[in-house]
């Protein structure tokens, strides 16, 4: 039986045309939609490539794609990335991988931001069962978990420890994740805002109102849902 993050990957393909740049996401979901373009040399032989994963970046070096570096890009026709779960209204968590700085930025980069995943992923209010991960400046540390415990009494900010190494994990940029579990969310239209107003703190992991599209899968089959209903796509 196929994997439901291949039918969705596969589903996105209808999504891009010749000449566009297109962003790419992290995950198994995205290597499938890599893969899936490879087999279609009228899409990906005639389009440029931007990414936030180091491993989608080696997968499409590795398939001849042309890659640019996000530094050289300030717009994308379409960006695809999957996530932990999305709501109803496209709010996303993306809270595994610890590049949420780099992803959100590609996602604001982009005429599309298109969310891809298997049906699990959609749930009709985000729920605690992830965290909403910050990104910070190594100095900031003390003072930036003892401002979240002052700010959110539901809250328990967790320094993200590598299992892979001594010590804390650390970001692309050079600086430290934490995972912040709340008993419940606060409302979810002023989080970003509170968190960033904390000095020291770069981005979070909670993309608000930022997707416009999502393609899912299930076993009922492909769905797509729009942000806005009248949205065009």
């Amino acid at each position: 039986m196929e994997d439901l993050k291949q039918v969705a990957a596969r589903a996105a393909l209808d999504f891009i045309k010749p000449g566009q740049v297109i962003g790419i996401g992290a995950g198994s979901t995205m290597a499938h939609l890599v893969n899936y373009l490879k087999e279609d040399a009228t899409r990906w032989k005639h389009i440029t490539t931007v990414t936030s994963s180091f491993n989608t970046r080696q997968l499409l070096l590795e398939n001849g794609f042309v890659v640019k570096p996000i530094s050289e890009v300030s717009k994308l026709d379409i960006y695809f990335d999957g996530c932990d779960q999305f709501d109803q209204h496209l709010n996303a968590l993306k809270s595994g991988g610890g590049i949420h700085t780099h992803e959100k930025l590609l996602a604001a980069m982009a005429d599309k931001f298109i969310l891809v995943g298997d049906g699990s992923k959609y749930v009709a209010q985000l729920y605690t069962t992830f965290p909403v991960v910050i990104e910070l400046i190594p100095e900031s540390l003390p003072f930036v978990m003892q401002r979240i415990r002052d700010l959110f009494s539901l809250a328990n900010p967790v320094l993200r420890l590598s299992n892979k190494k001594d010590g804390a994990v650390i970001s692309e940029n050079g600086n430290l994740l934490i995972d912040i579990w709340f008993r419940s969310f606060p409302p979810l239209d002023s989080l970003n805002q509170r968190l960033k107003d904390i000095p020291g703190i770069l981005e979070t992991s909670l993309f608000y109102q930022m997707a416009q599209v999502a393609i899912i899968a299930g076993k009922n089959g492909v769905e797509i849902i729009r942000r806005d209903p009248t949205y065009l796509i």
